[in-house]
C-alpha cells in the first residue's frame, strides 16, 4: 500500500530521524514524505492556511486523507488499522498523513478530512509526531498481517 506523509518542518540532523527511517524500512509499504517550510505569515490564521497549500499540492486525488490534531479522535491501534483496512479494501487508498507546523493545521484541510486523528489530549512536538506516525503505521501493518509486534487484548 502506498501511504504519503506531508509534514510542516524538516526532520534533519535530528536524534528523531534515525527512530522514524527505522519505522519506515521495516514498514512494507510504500511511504513518501513530504516535508514543507513553516509559513512567517504575521498571524496564526494566515500561516495554517499557507501551510495548508503547501500541504495540499503533496496529496494524491482520490485517496484517504487523515489529519493529525490533539482535538481528532483517539482511537486505539486495533482501530486505526480496520480503517485503515477499509479504505483498502474501498480502494481509498493512497492514505495521506497530515502534520501540522506550531500553529496546527488550517479548518479548511481539518474539515475536508476522511478522519482526525490524536495521539491523545498533550501537545506533541510535530517531529515527535512523525515518529509516533511511523510507529503506528507500522503496528497498523503488523496487526493486519497478524504480526505477534502488537500485544493488543
Amino acid at each position: 500500500m502506498k501511504t504519503v506523509i506531508a509534514a510542516v518542518g524538516r526532520l534533519r540532523r535530528s536524534p528523531l530521524e534515525e527512530v522514524f527511517a527505522d519505522y519506515v524500512r521495516r514498514l512494507r509499504w510504500e511511504v513518501s514524505l513530504h516535508e514543507v517550510d513553516a509559513s512567517r505569515a504575521p498571524s496564526p490564521e494566515a500561516r495554517r492556511e499557507q501551510e495548508a497549500d503547501k500541504l495540499r499540492r503533496h496529496l494524491p486525488p482520490g485517496g484517504s486523507v487523515v489529519v493529525l490534531d490533539e482535538r481528532g479522535e483517539d482511537l486505539a491501534s486495533d482501530a486505526l488499522a480496520q480503517r485503515i483496512a477499509r479504505w483498502q479494501e474501498q480502494a481509498r487508498v493512497p492514505i495521506s498523513w497530515i502534520i501540522g507546523g506550531p500553529d496546527g493545521v488550517a479548518p479548511s484541510l481539518v474539515g475536508s478530512a476522511d478522519l482526525v486523528l490524536s495521539f491523545g489530549r498533550a501537545t506533541w512536538p510535530h517531529l515527535m509526531v512523525r515518529v509516533m506516525l511511523a510507529e503506528q503505521l507500522y503496528r497498523a501493518a503488523t496487526i493486519l498481517d497478524g504480526h505477534p509486534y502488537h500485544r493488543g487484548s
